[in-house]
């Protein structure tokens, strides 16, 4: 006897989001069962552990803890994409952001590797997600910041310019010295498929779209170009002109 259907099956794109949120469901019990267990080992874990013993269970709580963020991470992008979180609604200063975001950026300090904030440092006057932007913005800073071999400084420039007729707050990170060339590029795609970084960087260029702006790198001129993998540009529309 035939079977039928009552609906035909949804379409990939919109069954992914679906998908993911039950894949993040599935992968966060387990690790929550890991993590756990691992923390009664840190604190009570009966008779005295060596120290090679404490540094394995110390590593594999810090490699479960990265699994958590992940998965939070994949959470939210399905979300996203979905529509079934909405961004905060509030006024906000572009600019005021990215400085706070890079008072605290230490990210390759060690390499000796500097973020310096130029430019404009307020008045860049929008409706968003302040906590949002902040993780996107950290995320981009940190991916650009892991590239260098140091020492070197990146500098993180604000300015205003005017797209599509309308104003934006515009941040150009790069090195020192390329920082107007970048600006001044053609634009090609910022790539967030990075080792390390988790899906920090899909998701900061979700949130930055859901301001609607863009972030771009510049186009490679030749093989071997390092830009695109050093620098980023990040525009956010704003509420108004100040100039």
């Amino acid at each position: 006897m035939a079977v039928t259907r009552n609906s035909a099956p949804s379409e990939p794109a919109e069954a992914y989001p679906a998908l993911l949120s039950l894949a993040v469901h599935e992968f966060r019990t387990p690790a929550g069962v890991v993590t756990g267990y691992l923390r009664m080992l840190q604190r009570d874990g009966g008779d005295p552990l060596t120290e090679m013993q404490q540094k394995m269970i110390n590593e594999a709580a810090k490699s479960c803890a990265r699994l958590v963020t992940i998965f939070s991470e994949l959470s939210d992008i399905a979300k996203l994409d979905s529509g079934a979180i909405a961004l905060t609604q509030q006024p906000i200063d572009v600019f005021a952001i990215v400085g706070e975001v890079a008072a605290h950026m230490h990210e390759a300090s060690e390499r000796d590797v500097r973020l310096d904030l130029r430019g404009v440092s307020s008045a860049a006057p929008a409706i968003g997600d302040p906590d949002r932007l902040r993780a996107a913005f950290a995320a981009i800073f940190r991916s650009i910041l892991r590239e260098r071999a140091g020492p070197c400084t990146v500098v993180a420039e604000r300015r205003r310019d005017v797209r599509d007729g309308r104003p934006h707050a515009v941040v150009v990170v790069a090195d020192e010295a390329d920082v107007q060339a970048v600006y001044d590029s053609a634009a090609g795609e910022f790539d967030e498929r990075r080792g390390g970084m988790g899906l920090a960087l899909p998701l900061a260029r979700r949130v930055v779209e859901r301001h609607g702006g863009t972030i771009s790198a510049p186009a490679p001129l030749e093989s071997g170009d390092r830009r695109p993998w050093t620098s980023a540009i990040i525009a956010i529309p704003i509420a108004e002109s100040t100039r």
